[in-house]
This record gives C-alpha cells, sequence and structure tokens, in this order.
C-alpha cells in the first residue's frame, strides 16, 4: 500500500473536526493513483479512530445504454459520459442526511458498468473521501461538485507512469495492447488534458508513485 507522509494525514484529520459530515475530494488524470491514495488515507485515517468513508465518483459513469443512446460510447470517460447531477445529488445526501444511510452506486471495472445502490455511507460523523476525474472542472454541475467540499487534492504522477499504468489496466480488462494504446491516444489522453490544466485550482499537490 502507498506509504503516506505523516502530515498528509494529519491535514485530513483535521479536516473531518470540521462538521459531523465533511467531504475531501481526490482528483487527478487517468491512471494517477486517485483511488490508491483514497484508500491509503482511508487505512490511515480509520487506524488513527478517524470515522471515514468513501464515495467513487466512478459508480456515476452512465451505463452503456445510455451512452449508445447519446452516441457517447466511444468516448466513455469523457466528462459528459457522467452523471454530473447524480453525484452532485449524492454528496448534498451525504452533507446533510447524517443520520441516514446513504446508497450510492459503485463501478464495476470487469463490466464496466455502474451498479446500483452498491456501497453505502453509513449513519453518522464521517469524513468522506471521493475520488474522481472531473472535480475541479468548470462545465455545469461540476462547479457546484467543488463547493460541496472542504478541500480537493490531486493526485500528481510522472506522465510516462501514469500512461503506462493505464494501458496495462485495459489490457487486464480485456484489451488487446493494441487497442488499449489506441483507446488511451484517443479517449484517455484528452481526457487527461482537460484534468490537466485545472490542477492550479486544487488544494493540495499530492505525489503518487
Amino acid at each position: 500500500m502507498l506509504e503516506l507522509e505523516p502530515a498528509l494525514v494529519d491535514r485530513a484529520t483535521a479536516l473531518a473536526t470540521r462538521g459531523d459530515r465533511v467531504v475531501l475530494g481526490i482528483v487527478g488524470e487517468p491512471g494517477s493513483g486517485k483511488t490508491t491514495l483514497t484508500l491509503a488515507l482511508k487505512a490511515a485515517l480509520e487506524s488513527r479512530g478517524v470515522p471515514v468513508a468513501w464515495l467513487p465518483m466512478d459508480g456515476f459513469h452512465l451505463g452503456d445504454a445510455s451512452l449508445d443512446a447519446l452516441g457517447l460510447r466511444s468516448r466513455k470517460g469523457a466528462v459528459e459520459t457522467f452523471d454530473g447531477w447524480g453525484y452532485l445529488a449524492a454528496l448534498r445526501r451525504v452533507l446533510t442526511e447524517v443520520g441516514n444511510p446513504v446508497y450510492v452506486p459503485g463501478f464495476e471495472r470487469t463490466l464496466e458498468q455502474p451498479i446500483a445502490a452498491d456501497r453505502v455511507i453509513p449513519p453518522g460523523p464521517a469524513l468522506v473521501l471521493t475520488e474522481g476525474n472531473y472535480l475541479l472542472d468548470e462545465a455545469s454541475p461540476w462547479g457546484l461538485v467543488r463547493e460541496a467540499a472542504a478541500e480537493i487534492w490531486y493526485a500528481d504522477v510522472p506522465q510516462d507512469l501514469r500512461r503506462s499504468r493505464l494501458i496495462a489496466r485495459h489490457v487486464a480488462f480485456g484489451k488487446t495492447r493494441a487497442e488499449a494504446e489506441a483507446w488511451v491516444a484517443a479517449v484517455d489522453e484528452p481526457n487527461a488534458e482537460r484534468i490537466r490544466a485545472r490542477r492550479e485550482r486544487a488544494d493540495l499537490i499530492v505525489p503518487v508513485a
């Protein structure tokens, strides 16, 4: 597991004291290690006794049937292929419905499909970690997503390493290497450029190697 600097865990711990529910966003380009960072931070916080929950943005991918209807399946992963309003609604529920369980979708990478009510934010106080590609985007409704988070941290990784990880992930989930390289070049890299252009809007840059 990724080893985190104690100061990073201290900062997250301090955020958790701001209210019953506080959202900390982790953003980064495809293959940057957002989930790795999120899960390492979650484990570190739990070891300190900090109540923590995980709400991944990937669960708000549009399903293939919706993508086909919109003519967007070949752009899966682009900002317009997510249910941004649904994600924003889930964040708002998490912040306000402290006494209720809030069920949120997950994402099954083998199927490449969202799974409804796959995760739960249990009742009670928690630092809610949410990670995804477009948490710093300004397009509607993503600017409102930014406002829902107390802070957003940017997972930063060398570009060559990020691309090699991404190709390996696509191969692991069924693409040939040639298909994976083509998809990364045509789809993932334009998305990465969009995300990277908003890097300086983050509250903190976190190296993930």
